[in-house]
């Protein structure tokens, strides 16, 4: 079997409040309970495992993969709730999508700080 990734845990102030911000923005299933984690699916089969934890969370990336027309649903959301969001990780081009690899991309953070991006082609994909 080639190695995949299955899940990942996803720290979070407050759990619930995170995993509903991502499901939402990204039009996916309800989060599910599995022990003191709060699992959010994605369509490959790869979890993110939300789990609530004490003191500072240090912010990670998640980058997810999307179709043009999901882009503009998620990306719809984003400036229906007012969301700040940037061309680039380093929020140096804000109200910006960037067009990297013949595509479209877009970051913008989660409650706890967590970078998000969605992009309709992979990186390196381009001519």
């Amino acid at each position: 079997m080639p190695v995949q990734l299955n899940h990942t845990i996803v720290h979070a102030t407050d759990q619930e409040r995170s995993a509903r911000f991502l499901t939402e923005l990204l039009g996916l299933p309800e989060p599910v309970r599995f022990g003191p984690f709060l699992v959010v699916e994605v369509a490959n089969g790869v979890s993110l495992d939300y789990l609530t934890s004490p003191g500072p969370i240090t912010g990670q990336h998640y980058a997810f993969l999307v179709t043009e027309e999901e882009f503009d649903q998620i990306f719809g959301r984003i400036r229906e709730r007012g969301l700040d969001h940037w061309a680039d990780p380093f929020h140096n081009q804000p109200n910006q999508i960037n067009r990297n690899d013949g595509g479209r991309g877009v970051y913008w953070d989660d409650p706890d700080g967590h970078a998000l991006e969605i992009i309709t082609r992979p990186y390196g994909s381009g001519s």
